[in-house]
């Protein structure tokens, strides 16, 4: 079974229905506990990201609290590196003249 047909049964409850009708109740039993196992999964993942932004975004609080009592900003912690020049030389510019 493809997703596409996956979200069409989980969009439109008929389509669902129709799908259903063709499993034993045995098989639609095992389908539930599937899902309910899928959503649980789904679930602690979401959780687990959610602490990982919260933590992120504490340390990042800490780290700026950090670099405001040092006196010091974020653009003085950034270097930016050296521009290169894009393109060719000028001819001459090799030559000794």
């Amino acid at each position: 079974m493809s997703s596409d047909t996956l979200e069409r049964i989980a969009r439109n409850k008929n389509v669902a229905r129709a799908a259903a009708r063709q499993l034993s109740m045995e098989q639609l039993y095992k389908l539930a506990e599937v899902v309910e196992e899928v959503i649980e999964q789904k679930k602690d993942e979401e959780r687990q990201r959610l602490q990982d932004e919260a933590e992120k975004e504490r340390k990042r609080s800490e780290i700026l609290e950090a670099i405001n009592e040092a006196g010091l900003s974020v653009d003085d912690l950034v270097v930016e590196p050296p521009r290169r020049k894009r393109g060719r030389p000028p001819k001459n510019a090799g030559k000794d003249q």
